[in-house]
């Protein structure tokens, strides 16, 4: 009886470091030899750029560059060892996004992708030419057939590669997070498994990028699509299945199978390892924030230290006169709960005195929000300051809701590097922060349970000027994710009034999020490279 230990390298590559990347790679098919005995090891999809490359990928020096770590490859890797891994390469002067195919010393196949996608946050065809050809060959006697990511979500590459003989398909994947897709890859390798009769291996990347963060996940399914083997979501590592061949198939053992997270805690787990990694990997010694005795701060609060722990934040409370006493103490006791460097600055003398200095230019007007916005922006100011000072990113602290309809203030609390909730509704921070809470004490019940205010104004709350969040967040999901016109969203049961307020809002605030920090997506749609509007246009809301 013939058998065959795979390893998934389940690993987190940064973005540029071809020759790090290499260096990874050669490192962990070391490990994967010594504590699996592996046959093969499969990368994640553009490994050795890391995934996104974006218009990296335009650089002279990028094929030599691949070519230096690619040599480096074959003289280091362990051998004995079969590895395939994704890299781009130039061939007869097209580029094309491959996977390699390494063994003893030396560079044997390469496989070209042949679906390309090209929506969403997906720009490949921008760079790549699609690949017309299946690669399947033999190793220790199983035909293995290579796929790469968007391959497997359509028909046709899997049916060619079956076509052409092989016994397990193999994907390399770059599959960027979103609460609903990790159900709607399992669901996938099912249907595609059983209608090609074959068993997938799925190796998926993890770790954040930019906007993008990647949840792990690789997985293994036999050929009627039962799950064999789940590795741990958002942890990297090596993990093995064993193949072995029986009556002429090549069956997957059962192995360690990922107790599949809640939903809110899946959502955490990928808003923390975002904020980590574009931390981490940009060299930042840490973050500071404004800590305003409000959910979404003390809810970004939770996170930077889940994320880099206490001694890397800094909270600082900006008080003004209309910055409640309870917004004061809920700020302390968190600061205190989670163990930060915690200060207070009160902004009231640089209002005072930017209030002064407009004086004369301010003469024969009203008080409205620019006097709001000042506060702000005073604020702004001093966290970029601390920035400066002590390199640290300044971590925003503002929601979707917010984001969507322009609820936030120019150069002042949109000042920051990033945006830990930029795509989670006002609705999911109060899910999350009770859902944090169960975990360990991470903030006070009572900023949980206290109606929203940016504390501008006296007496001042959300409600004043937008529908109530649960109104809001349903109208703003219908409109963003589901591209829904105004007339549909009121079709559904919606307010007129509230629905054309909201879309609105949403279509004029474009040249705010324009110059918002960036934040991880994790929904099916994101403000950013995933929702493309012009800021000068005159759509009017309508069918």
């Amino acid at each position: 009886m013939q058998d065959l230990t795979l390893v998934m390298a389940q690993l987190d590559p940064l973005v540029g470091d071809i020759p790090g990347n290499a260096a990874r790679a050669i490192e962990a098919v070391r490990e994967a030899r010594i504590e699996h005995r592996a046959d093969v090891v499969v990368f994640p999809e553009l490994f050795l750029t890391g995934y996104p490359p974006e218009d990296l990928l335009l650089r002279a020096s990028v094929e030599s560059r691949l070519e230096a770590a690619r040599a480096t490859m074959a003289e280091k890797v362990a051998r004995d060892v079969l590895v395939i891994i994704g890299y781009p390469g130039v061939r007869d002067g097209k580029r094309y996004n491959l996977a390699g195919v390494l063994y003893n010393g030396q560079w044997q196949a390469e496989y070209a992708k042949q679906a390309l996608p090209n929506y969403q946050v997906f720009d490949e065809q921008r760079y790549f030419v699609p690949g017309r050809e299946p690669l399947v060959f033999e190793h220790k006697g199983a035909r293995l057939g290579l796929l790469i990511c968007e391959d497997l979500w359509e028909s046709a590459p899997i049916a060619a590669a079956k076509e052409a003989g092989a016994d397990v398909l193999v994907t390399l994947n770059a599959s960027p997070y979103h609460q609903e897709k990790p159900s709607e890859r399992l669901a996938l390798f099912e249907q595609r498994a059983r209608a090609v009769n074959r068993p997938i291996v799925y190796v998926n990347t993890i770790g954040g990028q930019d906007e993008l963060v990647f949840d792990g996940g690789s997985s293994v399914v036999d050929a009627n699509g039962a799950l064999k083997v789940l590795a741990p979501y958002w942890q990297a590592g090596l993990m093995p299945v064993r193949f072995v061949e029986s009556g002429g198939e090549w069956v997957p053992q059962a192995g360690e199978i990922e107790e599949v997270a809640s939903k809110e805690e899946s959502l955490y787990c990928a808003l923390v390892t975002g904020l980590r990694d574009y931390v981490n990997k940009s060299g930042f010694s840490g973050v500071v924030l404004g800590l305003s005795g409000g959910i979404d701060s003390a809810l970004s609060l939770a996170i930077a230290v889940d994320a880099l722990g206490p001694q890397r934040v800094q909270a600082v409370m900006m008080p003004y006169h209309y910055t409640a006493d309870i917004s004061k103490e809920d700020a302390a006791q968190q600061a205190e709960m989670l163990g930060v460097e915690y200060q207070v600055m009160p902004i009231a003398p640089m209002v005072e005195a930017f209030t002064e200095t407009l004086a004369d230019s301010f003469a024969g007007t009203e008080r409205d929000t620019t006097e709001e916005n000042l506060q702000s922006r005073c604020r702004g100011v001093l966290l970029m300051a601390i920035s400066n000072k002590k390199g640290l990113m300044v971590l925003t602290t503002g929601n979707k809701s917010e984001m969507a309809v322009g609820y936030a203030t120019l150069y002042g609390d949109m000042v920051g590097g990033y945006n830990a909730l930029k795509d989670v509704y006002k609705t999911g921070v109060y899910k999350l922060a009770r859902w944090r809470n169960t975990q360990s004490p991470a903030m006070p019940e009572r900023v949980i349970e206290r109606p929203p205010s940016a504390e501008l104004a006296p007496g001042q709350q959300d409600s004043d000027s937008l529908p109530g969040y649960d109104v809001l967040d349903a109208i703003l999901a219908r409109y963003i994710e589901g591209d829904m016109s105004a007339e549909a969203i009121i079709d559904a049961g919606f307010k007129k009034a509230d629905v054309y307020q909201v879309v609105k809002l949403v279509d004029r605030c474009e040249y705010k999020r324009r110059q918002a920090p960036v934040g991880v997506r994790v929904t099916s749609r994101g403000f950013g490279r995933d929702r493309r509007y012009p800021i000068v246009n005159g759509w009017q809301p309508g069918d």
